[in-house]
């Protein structure tokens, strides 16, 4: 029989699975198997959501829109743009940026005082969504600090001296008579700096903090904290918040369009922030479009009377020439050539100017300088050519051609200068700037945050999370989940037992001495209690094996042992004895776990008086027999915990206990130690015909299992085979491995 039992663990051997291959069934198994774990945490991940959703604090969004137009504004000095090579239209990309500068973005925290913040002391988690909800001060918070819906302030002026700015300041409200304005008290950093009164300007630290509340509704108590920001802060929460593109345009094209976004949790300072932002863009702009034109109308303001003196001169000089030459005139080749300077140097006077106006913003070797130069060089070269022809006239007429062109030359100078300055105190006046607010501020519904999508993350988290958890610990549990697995093993198994939910109610946990963990302990005997049950069944199966496989035993003693504690070995040890001496025979349990075991407790008895005490050769093993409820089972406790149980077991007298014990019962059934903590079960089973190792259902490993067996072997005690306890119905185990025990059942029926 052994070899054919060996034949078919062979057999069953070379089909065993790879630990490396992943069961799809099992894993869908153990989905079924915990489904209602995944459900509830997919459930209280999903309220978990909903309860976020509806506490979080709602962000808003406004938009307006702007409009970069093509410049069209009077250029007074004639042709300095084409002489510039300036385009016609600004570029969008550098009014975004200056549209989000510290230039344009600090004069709207100016404006509108961003830097000065006021944040209510709310409750926790909750404070806000009472806030929005406007939820009244219950009776019981009356004295409480915390701001409640409907109780609100507004801090008009909060001055701080700059070592303050960043400092949290807590605004108390104090209790006022009726008819009263509302008072106050101001603290900084549990110190209290004074008291003030609502609408009235109120100085704290010897003037450095000015605050001036216009409004004050909250009870007595209520707290608000006050924060002069830093300035850059202040600035860089307010671009952090902005955002500016263009829209429309195509193909490359610039639209001029603009749209400002700005989000935050208020919808008033959004709307004041937006339009603050495109009116700060808007005169900026205006400014910026007139600063050429002022900077042109001072130059000419300080050129003008210097050209007029510089007329007078010369009206005076030519004056001064005709009194003493009465007889000369001008003739026809005279008058055109003064006519020619006169054409000259109005021209090289306006590349004078544009030369003053270039060296302000180039320096000589920029490309438009060097154009504005080599026109100044052709016309100082005309003026040369000129000059020699003119050289070529009669003294008397080139000298009234040089006091003449003086005259008109300078005339026409001054006269267009004057000219210019109107034409420029003209543009300055009407200069409208190329920035037009198309779409003022407008705040929108909330934008975040987004409930139903937060609810759906939430739950499918929570669902992804219970299923991977679940998976994740049954792929690194590789407890034994069905016969079929030992037996792939080389595991003979002899008895697959449910698990009884009767047995539970017999199962109590004890806490042992130099122990931290409970072990569970038999108050009763399933076999006695209720013999119909499912594991009573099994263990009747059982005995029948047993009496097949112990024909070739030397003798009829049974170990009932384990790979670890806490397995089922004194359940199995106990009914299994129960259930032989019902079917007649004569039974002897022995408890041979001198450390920590409990047979006793199934039979209300206690550990003094037992094992120990006969192996120590302090009574006989007749004299510590006790006798149980159950017709032909008796049991040996364990007796007084000994220092040394393996050495006893050891002794000649345990050996000789056996033998007489199986002259006087059918059956001894000897109940051991875990076999990977202690050396026991070697000693007991060399001296015992049958050995059974009990592995747990997805407790212990097929590997563990395996260990055990290979321990008592290397001892030279043959296991023959397990017994796999507390199976369970799961659908884990179903799809690889099933038993049948759960498919049926028969009771007596009641006629």
């Amino acid at each position: 029989m052994s070899d054919v039992i060996s034949q078919q663990n062979t057999a069953q051997q070379s089909t065993a699975p790879q630990d490396d291959e992943i069961d799809l069934g099992r894993l869908f198994g153990l989905l079924i198997d915990h489904k209602y774990l995944i459900v509830g945490i997919t459930v209280l991940f999903a309220a978990i959501g909903v309860v976020y959703a509806m506490l979080a604090t709602p962000v808003y969004q406004g938009d307006a829109l702007v409009q970069v137009e093509q410049r069209s504004s009077i250029n007074p000095m004639g042709e300095l743009s084409e002489v510039l090579g300036q385009e016609s239209e600004s570029s969008t990309s550098a009014e975004i940026q200056i549209l989000q500068s510290r230039m344009v973005l600090g004069q709207v925290v100016d404006r509108i005082s961003l830097d000065t913040s006021v944040t209510p002391r709310t409750l926790p988690l909750v404070g806000d969504f009472i806030q929005r909800r406007g939820i009244q001060r219950p009776g019981f918070m009356q004295e409480s600090p915390y701001v409640w819906g409907g109780e609100y302030i507004n801090v008009s002026r909060l001055e701080v001296h700059d070592s303050y700015r960043g400092q949290p300041f807590t605004l108390q409200t104090e209790p006022s008579s009726p008819g009263q304005p509302a008072q106050y008290s101001l603290w900084l950093e549990g110190e209290r700096l004074g008291t003030g009164q609502v609408s009235q300007q109120s100085q704290f630290l010897q003037g450095e903090v000015i605050v001036n509340v216009s409004e004050l509704q909250a009870a007595p108590g209520a707290e608000f904290t006050l924060t002069k920001l830093v300035r850059s802060n202040a600035v860089n929460n307010l671009k952090s918040r902005l955002s500016i593109a263009e829209v429309g345009g195509g193909r490359g094209g610039s639209s001029g369009m603009l749209r400002l976004t700005l989000s935050g949790e208020n919808r008033e300072e959004i709307r004041r922030s937006l339009d603050a932002v495109t009116q700060t863009f808007l005169t900026q702009n205006v400014e910026r479009q007139s600063a050429q034109a002022e900077q042109s109308l001072a130059f000419l303001e300080e050129q003008a009377p210097e050209i007029r003196s510089e007329l007078d001169q010369a009206e005076n000089r030519l004056n001064e020439f005709r009194v003493e030459s009465q007889n000369v005139g001008l003739d026809s080749e005279a008058q055109s050539a003064i006519n020619r300077y006169i054409e000259l140097e109005e021209r090289l006077n306006e590349l004078q100017f544009q030369e003053a106006e270039l060296a302000q913003r180039y320096t000589p070797s920029h490309p438009a300088y060097q154009a504005l130069l080599r026109q100044k060089r052709f016309v100082e070269s005309d003026l040369d050519e000129l000059d020699a022809r003119v050289s070529e006239l009669p003294a008397a007429q080139q000298e009234i051609i040089r006091r003449t062109r003086d005259v008109e030359v300078t005339q026409a100078i001054y006269v267009n200068v004057l000219n210019k300055m109107q034409e420029l105190q003209m543009a300055k006046a009407g200069t409208v700037g190329n920035v037009r607010i198309i779409d003022d501020a407008l705040v929108g519904g909330a934008i975040a945050p987004k409930k139903p999508l937060i609810v759906v993350l939430a739950t499918l988290m929570g669902g992804m999370l219970a299923v991977g958890g679940v998976l994740l610990v049954g792929l690194l549990r590789r407890g034994v989940e069905g016969p079929e697995q030992l037996e792939q093993a080389g595991l003979p198994v002899y008895a697959s037992v449910p698990l009884s939910a009767t047995q539970q109610q017999l199962v109590r946990k004890i806490k042992v001495k130099g122990s931290k963990k409970a072990h569970e302990v038999n108050t009763g005997v399933l076999a006695h209690y209720e013999p119909a049950d499912l594991a009573v069944e099994a263990l009747r199966g059982l005995r029948t094996s047993l009496h097949f496989a112990m024909m070739e035993a030397k003798n009829r003693s049974i170990m009932i042992t384990g790979s670890s504690p806490d397995i089922g070995k004194s359940f199995i040890t106990i009914n299994l004895g129960a259930v032989c001496a019902n079917a007649g025979q004569k039974v002897l349990v022995i408890d041979a776990d001198m450390r920590k075991g409990h047979v006793h407790t199934a039979f209300n008895g206690k550990s003094e008086g037992g094992l120990s005490d006969v192996l120590s050769g302090r009574s006989t093993w007749q004299t510590q027999l006790r006798t149980t409820p159950i017709e032909n089972l008796s049991y040996m406790a364990r007796g007084l915990a000994p220092p040394n149980p393996s050495e006893l077991l050891m002794n000649e007298r345990f050996a000789q206990m056996l033998e007489e014990a199986e002259q006087e019962y059918d059956l001894v059934i000897v109940d051991t130690p875990p076999v990977l903590a202690v050396t026991d079960p070697a000693v007991v089973g060399s001296l015992c015909g049958t050995t059974l190792l009990i592995a747990r259902f997805e407790r212990n490993t097929v590997k563990e299992v395996q260990q055990a067996a290979n321990r008592l072997t290397s001892a030279g005690v043959v296991v023959k085979g397990t017994i796999l306890n507390a199976m369970e119905k799961k659908a884990a185990s179903s799809y690889g491995y099933g038993y049948g025990y759960y498919h049926y059942s028969y009771k007596p029926t009641i006629d």
